[in-house]
């Protein structure tokens, strides 16, 4: 006789299955990210993020991606600046191989149902669970007076996600904790309201580059805010730029040439640069490079990074000298992106009683006459 307890696991199973497929029909996989324009692309964000787009993109995914200036602004910034990072960036991500014929890709306030879901997942948010973030917690450290925006960028991030009942999330490891809140906030919204959003699953896209060091300091990562232009590595670098940057590299004082990522941080992070840009393993970058020191090696390094970037390189200056075509690229896609968002909006309207039907009128305006 089969026990209960294994008759009941069984049952749970089938019945787990059933609601998992039932939430696959209903949720159909969506893949949501945002970029901000702050900054040139750095090859770690390509690496670990771009590149990582364009294979979902030729997967197949359903892929959304959005320029989120919405973001950029809560922290000081240059108004014209801003203004050419968003087109630099569109350019960017098109000379990297983003198609817009195969993704919806936008810039995020051209889209207004992203702010107004904001503010409606705001109001079931908690001041206290927000200041409890560890990306707040870094960001205000330095800032006398902390603008509400960066408090409630989560909240924002949240609504960018579930405009679109995004399903999966790509992120690195360590911005899974971004994504939690978010979660929770589709959570609470189905549980106060009704179902309506899916709980998004994060998506580690990090592979082994995707956390590529800072060429100065390489217990960080590559970062497009670091102050020292020296430390990265851009996409739109000249090529005596990447030449000096990376011949500039902190190593160690041995002169092998040897991959070991704790020991031998520096070295490694540049074997790992060089891997990606040649498709070589380390194992045999490291063979062929038996007879260089850190010194030479540093330059078969550079040389391979200019070779590998100037065909991306000559695609973004192609399209910054059509303008109207970068322009008409992210018109597109926010029309697209709000035919999506817009629909999303209204069923959070109606949920949250926001939609005042006929019959509530002629109830609402006998009641105001009495």
């Amino acid at each position: 006789m089969i026990p209960i307890r294994v008759i009941k696991q069984v049952y749970r199973n089938i019945r787990n299955c059933s609601t998992q497929k039932l939430v696959a029909d209903k949720y159909p996989p969506r893949v949501f990210s945002g970029i901000q324009p702050t900054g040139s692309i750095h090859i770690g964000n390509y690496l670990g993020a771009i590149s990582q787009w364009v294979k979902l993109q030729d997967q197949n995914e359903d892929l959304i991606l959005s320029i989120v200036d919405l973001h950029s602004i809560t922290l000081p910034h240059d108004p014209h600046t801003l203004s050419t990072n968003i087109l630099e960036l569109t350019a960017t991500l098109l000379g990297s191989g983003i198609d817009p014929n195969k993704v919806i890709l936008f810039q995020q306030s051209n889209v207004h149902a992203h702010a107004e879901l904001c503010w409606c997942l705001g109001c079931i948010s908690t001041m206290a669970r927000l200041a409890h973030l560890p990306q707040y917690k870094e960001k205000s450290a330095s800032l006398k007076n902390i603008p509400l925006g960066l408090f409630v960028y989560p909240v924002l991030q949240a609504a960018d996600i579930l405009s679109y009942k995004s399903t999966h999330i790509p992120v690195g490891e360590d911005q899974v904790q971004q994504i939690q809140l978010c979660q929770e906030l589709a959570r609470m919204f189905n549980s106060k309201f009704g179902e309506t959003f899916p709980i998004p699953h994060t998506m580690i896209t990090s592979s082994e580059y995707g956390r590529i060091k800072s060429l100065r300091d390489p217990s960080k990562k590559m970062s497009k805010s670091d102050p020292d232009e020296k430390s990265r590595i851009c996409l739109t670098d000249a090529p005596d730029v990447i030449v000096r940057n990376i011949k500039k590299a902190v190593t160690d004082f041995q002169s092998e040439v040897t991959f070991d990522a704790e020991k031998r941080p520096g070295i490694s992070n540049l074997l790992s640069i060089h891997s990606f840009v040649t498709g070589k393993s380390i194992d045999t970058i490291c063979k062929e490079a038996e007879h260089l020191d850190t010194g030479r090696f540093k330059l078969e390094v550079a040389d391979a990074v200019v070779a590998y970037v100037k065909p991306i390189q000559d695609t973004i200056a192609q399209h910054l000298s059509d303008k109207s075509y970068l322009l008409n690229v992210l018109a597109q896609g926010a029309e697209k992106a709000s035919n999506i968002a817009n629909d999303t909006l209204k069923e959070v309207h109606e949920k949250l009683g926001m939609v005042v039907k006929s019959a509530d009128k002629a109830h609402v305006s006998i009641k105001n006459v009495r």
